[in-house]
């Protein structure tokens, strides 16, 4: 009881965040009504900034760390991309009203990774105290990658086999092609893999100390806290979007980020006690698969999925699936970081 009560508050603590209370801060005032808009322009550039700054530390870590103590956390996150994606389309195949097409997509968003959660819990570890590898953010495409391109491949297959059944066997053996390469390509090419890749780069082969101390690390919490508000807005916004869809696309992306993050929080002990990876990376990890893909995920789908639905994938998405791993999941596996790792 004694352990309930403590992770409880915990728990409630964990709300006191500034970014939580600027994401629920956005949701408000836009389900109130509010004509408070902020530009786009704004909008990029946070992300822009904020991934520079997480790739540009992740590399300056890098280039002093062990690169063997990756392999197993990198390991880990590439099987959780593709075992979310395999998942989801499973669990999404089973429910009424769902098209394969829109569940694979869904499935494929909530494999990728949310920059702008992943942001969140950093900012919430360094208030808390709890350290981490640096280069655990650059953990992010080994998740983020390999779950677009599954999604993307499991939606091509059957779309190929549907073709083979209404038009015949004889036309689809082109169609049934999958350009992995092409996909991969463009999920690097997308903006925030662009900017976090650009960053840990330049961290890693430059020595950008100067800059990132007197710039790009003083507005990272600024710039979070607009990102958040921003964030809060578009997710009350798109509540209407899902509305138009089956409702079970509301429930899975309720219950898939705090699923999904407690098994890769489960796996990410297993690698403490192999590794050392430590409690703030095993957070992380939890985080980072309890997200969803808010910014590069979204157009890569929309190209390389044209006949699923918008309105199903990226509203579970932004309106429900974001909020839930920011507002709940962050606090969720910072208290149990804290009860199981006694931090």
């Amino acid at each position: 009881m004694d352990l309930l009560l403590d992770f409880a508050a915990r728990f409630v603590t964990q709300f006191q965040s500034p970014a939580l209370a600027f994401l629920i801060g956005g949701m408000a005032i836009a389900a109130l009504g509010s004509k408070l808009e902020i530009p786009d322009a704004i909008y990029k550039f946070a992300v822009f900034m904020l991934l520079m700054r997480i790739g540009m530390k992740g590399g300056m870590e890098i280039r002093e760390a062990d690169l063997g103590d990756m392999l197993l956390p990198a390991a880990i996150a590439a099987a959780l991309g593709c075992g979310i994606v395999l998942l989801g389309r499973v669990s999404l195949a089973l429910l009424p009203g769902v098209r394969t097409e829109d569940g694979i997509a869904t499935a494929g968003l909530f494999g990728a990774v949310s920059a702008s959660t992943l942001a969140a819990a950093m900012v919430v570890l360094e208030a808390d105290g709890i350290g981490y590898e640096a280069w655990v953010p650059a953990l992010y495409p080994f998740m983020d990658i390999p779950a677009l391109v599954l999604a993307i491949v499991l939606a091509n297959l059957h779309l190929s086999r549907r073709k083979r059944r209404t038009e015949g066997d004889g036309e689809t053996a082109r169609g049934g092609r999958v350009a992995v390469w092409g996909i991969v390509k463009e999920s690097l090419q997308g903006s925030a893999l662009s900017a976090l890749l650009l960053g840990l780069a330049l961290g890693l082969l430059t020595r950008p100390d100067p800059v990132f101390e007197a710039f790009y690390d003083p507005l990272f919490r600024g710039l979070l806290s607009v990102l958040m508000l921003i964030m809060g807005m578009e997710a009350y916004t798109r509540l209407n979007e899902l509305r138009r869809v089956a409702h079970w696309y509301a429930v899975y992306a309720a219950l898939a980020p705090l699923a999904h993050g407690l098994v890769a929080f489960g796996l990410g002990y297993l690698a403490h006690l192999a590794t050392g990876f430590s409690p703030g990376g095993v957070i992380l990890l939890a985080v980072l698969a309890g997200s969803s893909s808010d910014i590069s995920g979204p157009p890569t789908l929309r190209a390389a999925i044209p006949s699923a639905n918008p309105s199903a994938y990226i509203g579970a998405s932004t309106s429900i699936g974001t909020p839930v791993a920011i507002a709940v999941g962050i606090p969720l596996f910072v208290a149990l970081g804290q009860i199981v790792f006694e931090i």
